[in-house]
């Protein structure tokens, strides 16, 4: 320190004026109301001031400094000094001001800040600046010890003081921050950072604010590690950057075609540190992982070692890697589980097996015993006789050897397949088209056209073959469904055709009608050959192939998705101008009669009851109708 040695007649002036302030309430207010500090000499003002500016330095008022708080402004504060003081004086003491100020923020800071409720990073914080305070003060205090000893000057005061006001200043510039916003968590991070970064001139300071910043990340870091390591979100005063939606439930990933949970049940916060923010996504998903797991029944914590804890954070970004470490564990165990003991190709390849008709014993079968059943209108068909049909034809053909046929369900929708697809309306669909006889096709619409497979499928195969993927197997399978009734209408036709051919006595109407029947067999044959041979099967083998090669459970959900939306998109039913057509191709009803008038034969194969009629009265009486 710089000593600054004194007259004792200057000590012995300064000590009778103290005695004097300090003594009888009656004696101190005459003192300072008549004696103002331009009295006494400048040698006794210096001593005055400096014994002021000691107490202003740790948020007292002195006899001739005061403290003035701005209205209006609670975090502001202002040091006046009394008029009458030498000017020199009056500027040094100026010169300090800014040290007292940020005193004063800063301890009401930490006052106002040191309770849980502000969050655990304002805690951490508080509890720095609580440690900075008592170095200050402790530096205070030497210099009291040194002024008592007539050793400081005022020259000498600002010599020790000037250090500290850069980082006073600094960091009573977050704290305004802090305060006026009332900020919390990573906020907070991100703003001590912002700073370092502003004084990246004054070395001092920036390492004060960088320390600070790494005390106050200590308790950020222990919520970020149970999330990374364990799954939980530890984070009682919302201050962790993923936030968690606790009333969307897994189980509405089989019961809503809209189901949120795999997108929105954790989710990101705009408040993402800045030291974090390149590696949120992967901290997101390693946690969501790790939670799968947990709502499985399996209690999974990625091991770590030591020097593997997230403690600290550097400019090294060891923390990143560790990140990437838990992420890369949790996303192989997560894969293997789902893949191993839950067995998800065995599922998918199930539901290939029966949505996608690739073994379609079971279905000849059952079209053949259900047939009275469908041909009914959808609200006359009992749901329980159609259950108890189907699994008949599946215990009784090769499908009873597959162990997931139990998970097979009927269902009888209420619309048709034009009318569902456009209800959705999440798929790619161009070309729209308006369906103007909605209600005549209610009206006409039976089981055939609205029968379908539903599947039961349970967590975690649930985040891949959700209800929304299931809805768009079943969009598929309406489709092949409607195509192999046409098929068998026409399989029908031709036998009656046979059958006939012998009637024809002149040769020409049975012949149209045979080449008519034909055509549209062979039609029918190669549009179900290129929906399951060029479309589903391709797509299929490329999809499985991409699976085996899946690294995370997010890849296996996106490479099942674009298998279903390239089949769809493939299987035209993403054209709803295309379906049209084919709609209107297969509304004929292919059981055909043959009107005998006369010696001719004509073949009739559509029409609705007025046109029947219509037809039949203008046919004469030596008409007979063969079936």
């Amino acid at each position: 320190m710089f000593f600054f040695p004194l007259s004792e007649y200057t000590w012995a002036m300064f000590e009778q004026e103290t005695k004097l302030a300090s003594g009888s309430g009656e004696l101190k207010d005459s003192f300072d109301v008549e004696k103002a500090i331009g009295c006494y000499h400048a040698a006794i003002q210096e001593l005055i001031v400096i014994d002021d500016i000691l107490s202003a330095l740790v948020g007292i008022e002195g006899r001739y400094i005061s403290i003035k708080r701005i209205q209006g402004k609670e975090d502001t504060v202002t040091f006046q000094v009394d008029p009458s003081m030498d000017l020199t004086l009056q500027e040094s003491a100026k010169q300090i001001f800014p040290l007292c100020e940020s005193y004063l923020l800063i301890n009401q800071f930490v006052e106002s800040r040191s309770q849980f409720k502000s969050g655990l990073v304002n805690h951490a914080f508080a509890a720095a600046l609580r440690a900075l305070l008592l170095d200050y003060q402790a530096m205070v205090a030497q210099l009291e010890h040194q002024f008592r000893l007539a050793r400081l000057s005022i020259q000498g005061l600002w010599f020790y003081c000037q250090p500290m006001i850069g980082s006073m200043q600094a960091l009573s510039i977050v704290i305004k921050k802090v305060s006026a916003n009332n900020f919390v968590g990573s906020t907070v991070l991100n703003l001590l950072q912002s700073q370092a970064k502003a004084m990246a001139g004054d070395h001092v300071v920036r390492s004060l604010l960088e320390k600070m910043t790494q005390c106050a990340n200590t308790a950020y870091l222990q919520i970020l590690e149970r999330w990374v390591y364990e799954g939980i979100i530890d984070d009682p005063y919302g201050e962790f950057f993923i936030s968690e939606n606790k009333s969307l439930q897994k189980e509405s990933l089989t019961e809503d075609y809209d189901a949120k949970y795999w997108q929105q049940r954790y989710s990101l916060k705009d408040d993402i540190p800045s030291f974090l923010a390149s590696a949120a996504e992967t901290i997101l998903t390693t946690g969501k992982y790790l939670n799968v797991m947990r709502e499985c029944g399996h209690s999974i914590q990625v091991p770590i070692a030591e020097n593997s804890k997230l403690t600290s954070v550097g400019s090294n970004h060891h923390y990143l890697e560790r990140i990437k470490a838990a992420y890369d564990y949790a996303s192989g165990e997560l894969l293997n589980l789902i893949k191993e003991k839950y067995d998800l190709m065995a599922k998918l390849r199930s539901i290939k097996h029966y949505l996608l008709l690739d073994q379609g014993d079971f279905l000849v079968h059952f079209m053949d015993i259900a047939r009275e059943e469908l041909a009914k209108k959808p609200d006359d068909i009992s749901a329980v006789k159609l259950q108890s049909l189907l699994d008949l034809a599946l215990r009784t053909t090769a499908a009873a050897a597959d162990p997931c046929h139990e998970d097979l369900a009927s269902c009888v929708e209420k619309t048709t397949l034009l009318q569902r697809l456009n209800t959705l309306k999440d798929l790619d669909i161009h070309q729209a088209v308006s369906d103007s006889n909605h209600l005549e096709e209610l009206v006409n619409v039976t089981g055939l056209e609205t029968f379908s497979l539903s599947y039961k499928v349970q967590w975690p195969l649930s985040l891949v073959i959700s209800r929304k993927a299931l809805t768009k197997y079943q969009l598929i399978f309406r489709f092949l469904f409607h195509c192999k009734h046409v098929n068998r209408q026409l399989c029908a036709a031709w036998q009656v055709h046979q059958g006939v051919r012998r009637v024809d006595m002149q040769g020409i109407a049975i012949s149209v009608s045979s080449l008519l029947c034909r055509n549209m067999l062979k039609f029918i044959n190669s549009l179900v050959h290129y929906l399951t041979f060029e479309v589903l099967e391709p797509n299929w083998h490329v999809m499985h192939n991409s699976l085996q090669k899946a690294k995370s459970i997010d890849e296996v959900i996106q490479y099942h998705e674009f298998f279903l939306e390239k089949c769809l998109r493939e299987c035209l039913l993403l054209s709803p101008v295309l379906m049209k057509v084919c709609d209107e191709v297969f509304d004929f009803d292919w059981f055909p009669l043959f009107f005998i008038v006369g010696r001719k034969i004509l073949p009739v194969f559509c029409g609705d009851a007025a046109s029947w009629k219509k037809f039949l009265g203008s046919l004469g009486s030596n008409t007979r109708i063969l079936l």
